[in-house]
C-alpha cells in the first residue's frame, strides 16, 4: 500500500469517527414546581440539569421574593411565577405540561385537584394524601380530566432498588420469608413533619418508605397489620405526632415484614430480605445516594456494583416520557392509594392495640 492509499491518521475535522454526537430530544416537557421548601430547592430544582426530557418553566410559591431569586438562578421567566391564589390561572399557560406538588401532606389533595382541573398532568409527593377518601378523589379527578397522576416514589426509578425488586420477584432468593426495614432520623423543630395539622408524623414521612419497599419487593398487598407507637411526654417536639412507630405486615404468600420509623434516632435507612435460598441487604436504601446492595447465599456474600443515578431526574424523565407517549407511569395514583390503605390500618392497630385485617 502506498502512502497515497493509506487512510489518514486523524480525521480531517479532528472529530473521532466512532464518537456519536447526541441528538436533542424532539420535545421537552415543561414542568411547574409547586412549593419551594427544602426538598424542592436542595434536590428537585438542581436535578433538572440532569434531565433529558424535563425542563423547568414555572414556579408556584407563597413567598414571592424567594420565588424571584429561584427563578433568576434557573432562568425562569418572572411572568411564569404564580402564588397560591393565582395558581388556577396556570391553565392558561401552554408551556406547562406537568405540575410537581411538593407541599405539606395536608395540601397534596387540594393542589392536585386544582392542577388537574387546570388541565395539567400531576406528579405528587408521597404520601399521596392524608386519607383514603382524598386519594380516591384525586384518582377520579385525573380520570375525568384525562390527565396522568403519578406519585413520587423516586426509589422505583433508581437502579439499586430496581435490582432488589428483580431478584426478589424472580425468585433468586428462593421463597421470601422475612423482611426488615428501618428509616429513622433526628428531626428538629420547627419542621412541618412534626405538625399533625399538616399531615406530619414519622409513619407518613419516613415509614412510608419501609411500607412501600415491602410492597414492591414482594409484589403483594398485605393481609394483616399490627403496630405500636411511642410518643414521649418529655419531648415537646412530639406533642402532636409520635416519635417512633413500629409495624408488622403479613402477606398472602406467608412473608412477614417488620418495619420501624422514627424522628428521634440517628440516621438509619436500610432493609434486609431473607429467602429460602439467600438474602439481600440494601444499605442507605431510602437515601438520595450511597446505596450498597449486598447478596448472600450459603457459601458467600457479594456486593453488586451498579451505576447510581439522580433519583429526581430519573423519575421526572420517566414521567415526561409517559406524558409524551401516553403510557402509564410505574407509580400511578393507585400506588399511593394502596399505601394509604395500609397506613390507615397501621393507625387503627396503634389506636386499638389489635391486629387489623386488610381487604385484598
Amino acid at each position: 500500500m502506498t502512502k497515497a492509499d493509506s487512510p489518514p491518521l486523524a480525521p480531517s475535522d479532528k472529530q473521532p469517527p466512532h464518537v456519536k454526537i447526541p441528538e436533542p430530544p424532539a420535545k421537552k416537557v415543561g414542568w411547574a414546581i409547586v412549593g419551594l421548601g427544602q426538598l424542592a430547592i436542595e434536590e428537585v430544582l438542581p436535578a433538572f440539569g440532569q434531565c433529558d426530557l424535563a425542563k423547568l418553566v414555572a414556579l408556584v410559591s407563597g413567598h414571592p421574593e424567594k420565588a424571584k431569586k429561584v427563578a433568576a438562578v434557573y432562568g425562569v421567566d418572572p411572568k411564569q411565577i404564580y402564588d397560591y391564589s393565582s395558581y388556577d390561572t396556570i391553565a392558561e399557560n401552554p408551556a406547562v405540561d406537568v405540575i410537581y406538588i411538593i407541599l405539606p401532606n395536608s395540601m397534596h389533595a387540594e393542589y392536585t385537584l386544582r392542577g388537574l382541573k387546570a388541565g395539567k398532568h400531576i406528579l405528587c409527593e408521597k404520601p399521596m394524601a392524608t386519607s383514603v377518601a382524598e386519594c380516591e378523589q384525586m384518582i377520579a379527578a385525573a380520570k375525568t380530566a384525562r390527565r396522568q397522576l403519578m406519585i413520587a416514589y423516586r426509589l422505583r426509578y433508581e437502579p439499586f432498588n430496581v435490582e432488589a425488586i428483580k431478584r426478589c420477584r424472580e425468585g433468586q432468593l428462593g421463597k421470601l420469608k422475612t423482611m426488615r426495614a428501618t428509616n429513622g432520623q433526628n428531626t428538629q423543630a420547627p419542621n412541618i413533619r412534626l405538625s399533625q395539622t399538616l399531615g406530619g408524623g414519622p409513619l407518613q414521612d419516613v415509614g412510608i418508605y419501609c411500607l412501600n419497599a415491602f410492597r414492591y419487593l414482594t409484589g403483594e398487598e398485605p393481609i394483616e397489620v399490627s403496630a405500636t407507637a411511642h410518643q414521649p411526654k418529655d419531648d415537646p417536639r412530639f406533642r402532636e405526632v409520635p416519635e417512633t412507630v413500629a409495624f408488622a405486615l403479613k402477606f398472602p404468600s406467608g412473608t412477614i415484614a417488620q418495619g420501624d420509623c422514627s424522628f428521634g434516632t440517628s440516621e438509619a435507612r436500610r432493609y434486609d430480605v431473607h429467602g429460602t435460598h439467600g438474602s439481600l441487604h440494601l444499605d442507605s436504601a431510602f437515601a438520595y445516594l450511597g446505596q450498597r446492595l449486598i447478596l448472600r447465599d450459603s457459601k458467600m456474600a457479594s456486593e453488586l456494583n451498579l451505576s447510581p443515578v439522580n433519583h429526581f431526574a430519573a423519575e421526572m424523565d420517566h414521567f415526561s416520557e409517559c406524558v409524551l407517549s401516553g403510557k402509564e407511569s410505574r407509580t400511578p395514583g393507585a400506588e399511593g392509594l394502596a399505601d394509604l390503605r395500609v397506613i390507615t390500618a397501621i393507625q387503627e392497630a396503634i389506636r386499638t392495640g389489635r391486629t387489623v385485617a386488610l381487604n385484598t
